[in-house]
C-alpha cells in the first residue's frame, strides 16, 4: 500500500494508512451529505477501537451520525482541533478533517475495505 493510499467503507468513513498507524475520518462525500459539521465527539486516547463499533459521533446542522471503526486498534491520537474548529470536517475532510489516528491490531482487516476507485463507483451508484 503507497503512502497516499485511502481505503474507504460503505458508511463513508476513510482510513489512510501508513505503516501500522490508520487515521481516520469521514469521506467528502459524508461530509456533503451531513451538511455543517457543528460538533465532532471523539475517543479518549487509548481506548480500544473494534472493527465495525462506534468510534465517534460527527453532529451536523442535519443530523448525528456515528462513525464506526473501519480498522480494529488502539488509539493514540485525536484531532483536538476539531473541539473548537468541526467546520474543518467540511472544509478539509480528508486533510485537517481527520478525526483518530489508530494502531491497527489486525492488517488483514483492511483488505475488506473498498480502493478510492471501488468507492467512487459505489457512490456513484447513490445518487
Amino acid at each position: 500500500m503507497s503512502a497516499s493510499e485511502v481505503k474507504y467503507t460503505e458508511d463513508h468513513e476513510y482510513v489512510r494508512v501508513e505503516g501500522d498507524i490508520a487515521t481516520i475520518g469521514i469521506s467528502v462525500y459524508a461530509q456533503e451529505q451531513l451538511g455543517d459539521v457543528v460538533y465532532v465527539e471523539l475517543p479518549e486516547v487509548g481506548k480500544a477501537l473494534a472493527k465495525g463499533e462506534e468510534a465517534a459521533v460527527v453532529e451536523s446542522v442535519k443530523a448525528a451520525s456515528e462513525i464506526n471503526a473501519p480498522v480494529s486498534g488502539e488509539v493514540i491520537e485525536v484531532n483536538s482541533e476539531l473541539d473548537g474548529t468541526p467546520a474543518t470536517v467540511n472544509e478539509d475532510a480528508l486533510g485537517k478533517g481527520w478525526f483518530i489516528k489508530a494502531r491497527i491490531s489486525d492488517p488483514s482487516e483492511l483488505d475488506d475495505l473498498l480502493s478510492e476507485d471501488a468507492y467512487k463507483s459505489f457512490i456513484e451508484g447513490l445518487d
